[in-house]
Formats: C-alpha cells, sequence, structure tokens
C-alpha cells in the first residue's frame, strides 16, 4: 500500500469487539487472564494496550520498518534508548541539534558516565576522525532544530556500518512523508509525535522505530521496565492526527516554501535557512535524500535581538510559542525560548544568533501569512 492509505489503514483494521472503524480507546490499566497461566494478547497496559499497539503498528509501516514504539513524550522516547548506553560508551552527536536533546545528553546521559561527543556530522572526515573502539552510537537529527544543517544519512550509516556502531535519526522535522531513514541504513528512526505526526497540537508522545530486531527487544524491554509508553487516550489522538499527515505535509511544505522565497526577497532580513532554496549550502542533498522540506525552517532578521524580537511582538496570525508541526502558524526565538536551556557559549558556538527567528508554518492561506509577516516587518 501507498503512504496515504497506510496513514489511514495500517494497524487500524475494524476492532474485533463491536467492528468500530476507528480503534477505540482501551483506557484500562489491566486485562482478564483468560484462565491460570493463560494471558490474552494484553494483561497490564505498562506492557502493552490495544489502542497504542494500533499506533506502533501504523506507524512502524510508515517508517517502512517492522518494529514501532510509543511514548509518553519525544523526550521519554530519547530517554529510553538512551538508557540502552552506560559507563565507558562513546556518543557521537551532531553539534547542532535540539536544545532538550542537549541537555539530556549533557547531564543525565554524561551523568551515568557516557562519553558524549558532539562533532560537525556534515564533516565525514571529523566522524572517522572521532570514531573509537568504544563508540556505540551516531546520533543524527536533520534537518537540524533550529539551524536547518542536513546530515547524509546515507553515507553516515555506512560509516557506521563499517564500524558496527548503531546509528539514530531524529526525523521530526519531515515525518517520514518526505524522508525515511531507515530505507538510507539508519538503524532506529526517532519522532517527536507530538509535532507533524499528529499536528493539532493537542497531544504530546514520542516513538521509536526500527527493523533491527535485537534491538527492538532492548527498546521493548526498557519501554516496560521504564514505564515510558504513551497513554491510551493519547495514542488515540495522535492516530487520528495521522490520518491527514500526507495531505497535511503538502499545504506545509508549499507555504513555508512560498513564505522563505518571500522572506529571502525582503530587504530587513539578513539570511533564510531553509534546505528548498537554492541558497541553501546543501540543496543537492536535499533533492537527494528527502521528497520535501517540511514546514519548519529559520531565518535572520537584519540587526540583533532588539529587531526580533519587534518582529515577534507584532505578528498576528503567528503565535508566539514553543513547538512546532501542528495546523497553525507558530513563530519563536530559540536563543530565549527553545534552546534556551543550552549554555549560552554552546549556543553561540553552535550559531543560534539573537537574530534568529524560527517559524512553524501552518496550513492557513498562504497570502494571509504573508501578509502578517508584511504588517510585522514594518515595526522593525
Amino acid at each position: 500500500m501507498r503512504f496515504k492509505t497506510l496513514s489511514i489503514h495500517a494497524g487500524q483494521g475494524p476492532d474485533p469487539a463491536y467492528g468500530a472503524v476507528m480503534t477505540p480507546i482501551y483506557q484500562t490499566s489491566t486485562f482478564a487472564f483468560r484462565g491460570v497461566e493463560q494471558p490474552g494478547p494484553f494483561d497490564y497496559s505498562r506492557s502493552g494496550n490495544p489502542t497504542r499497539k494500533a499506533l506502533e503498528n501504523c506507524l512502524a509501516a510508515l517508517e517502512g520498518a517492522k518494529f514501532g514504539y510509543a511514548f509518553a513524550t519525544g523526550m521519554a522516547a530519547e530517554a529510553t534508548f538512551l538508557a540502552l548506553y552506560g559507563h565507558g560508551d562513546h556518543i557521537i552527536v551532531h553539534d547542532d541539534l535540539y536544545g532538550g536533546t542537549y541537555r539530556l545528553l549533557t547531564t543525565v546521559v554524561a551523568d551515568k558516565g557516557v562519553d558524549v561527543e558532539f562533532v560537525n556530522l556534515r564533516d565525514l572526515d571529523a566522524i572517522r576522525a572521532a570514531i573509537r573502539p568504544e563508540t556505540k552510537l551516531i546520533w543524527l537529527e536533520t534537518p537540524t532544530n533550529p539551524l536547518m544543517n542536513l546530515q547524509d544519512l546515507g553515507a553516515v550509516a555506512a560509516i557506521a556500518r563499517e564500524h558496527g556502531i548503531h546509528t539514530i535519526c531524529d526525523n521530526t522535522f519531515l515525518s517520514p512523508y518526505f524522508q525515511r531513514p531507515l530505507e538510507l541504513g539508519i538503524d532506529v528512526v526517532l519522532h517527536s509525535t507530538t509535532k507533524y505526526i499528529n499536528g493539532h497540537s493537542d497531544v504530546v508522545g514520542g516513538a521509536l522505530i526500527t527493523n533491527d530486531e535485537a534491538l527492538a527487544e532492548k527498546i521493548a524491554f526498557l519501554q516496560n521496565g521504564m514505564g515510558t509508553c504513551a497513554g491510551p487516550m493519547d495514542c488515540f489522538l495522535v492516530l487520528r492526527g495521522v490520518k491527514t499527515l500526507a495531505i497535511r505535509m503538502e499545504e506545509h511544505n508549499k507555504n513555508a516554501l512560498g513564505i522563505a522565497q518571500w522572506l529571502e526577497r525582503h530587504p530587513k532580513v539578513d539570511s533564510v535557512l531553509h534546505p528548498g532554496l537554492e541558497s541553501h549550502p546543501q540543496y543537492a542533498l536535499a533533492q537527494k535524500q528527502m521528497t520535501g522540506f517540511g514546514g519548519t525552517f529559520s531565518f535572520r532578521v537584519k540587526g540583533g535581538k532588539d529587531e526580533a524580537f519587534r518582529l515577534l511582538s507584532s505578528v498576528k496570525l503567528f503565535a508566539l510559542a514553543e513547538s512546532l508541526g501542528g495546523v497553525e502558524s507558530l513563530i519563536e526565538h530559540p536563543w530565549t525560548m527553545t534552546h534556551v536551556s543550552m549554555p549560552e557559549e554552546a549556543r553561540a558556538k553552535m550559531g543560534i544568533t539573537q537574530n534568529l527567528i524560527r517559524v512553524s508554518v501552518g496550513i492557513e492561506d498562504l497570502e494571509d501569512l504573508i501578509k502578517d509577516l508584511e504588517q510585522a516587518f514594518e515595526k522593525v
């Protein structure tokens, strides 16, 4: 089946109890055994739940995978996977990434004795130079948040395989509709399902997806043992959202590219960071490994923090808020919002400047969104 069909039907056949077309919310903690030593397919919702299983099967199908696992949040998915690593292990991470991931890696994970090394993963020679005998994982995020840098997934995966190292890619910005890392050799895909997969800004969730049976068994054990699974109501909401993922992503993509092209011509804009623009330094790579560009990108206004703040304070349709991927358009200031947990020197080294603004473009009318930005720029 093709993507649009899978998003509606994968893992979601009519419910066997009463034939419900939409997977019901199994809002229950425990399931009766059929008899002594005869459990049914589910016994306790931390270990498994029919609503969650439907979502996990659907997400796996969308990424072209065998195994999927749904978590309470994107960070819960990250924390669960990183629990696979301990004292003495070495992890290579891209040096430009989401602030929450940076915080988790540099505090919780590093405190366990894991050596976390930040490397420019766009430089394949730098990756090879960073690999040690104790290197266990390469962590990718492409496009990166918020600078929209790309990593060559196929090339990085090939290097990792040569050395017996696992790879994981955060695919949140593009969703499986525009990028499928497993098909390029990546071992595990990570999603914050809060974002595009759900798409309605009304639930938080995460997912890990893989074709590696050994890794899948470990993830399932940790999901149950750590209790980081998603609840049935949240899974129901994500299942509802995922049915329109393909349609929404097309609109996000069209609107974001249109705004990026408009911003690139604006006299008060210093630069636009969008991989769908030919001015992006990795435009060719984007064409190779992505089938679209998503709805989130960043730009720099001319000036500094004051000019950025005036713009942020003047928009009307764009809501000043963190997160991304909903049907409504959001705008935010990475320096003081999504990446504020990073030390100031780390933000500066990464390239997050005080005139940087990130937008999550929704599915409103494109002309209305441009008019909103146009009137806001008049205040800058």
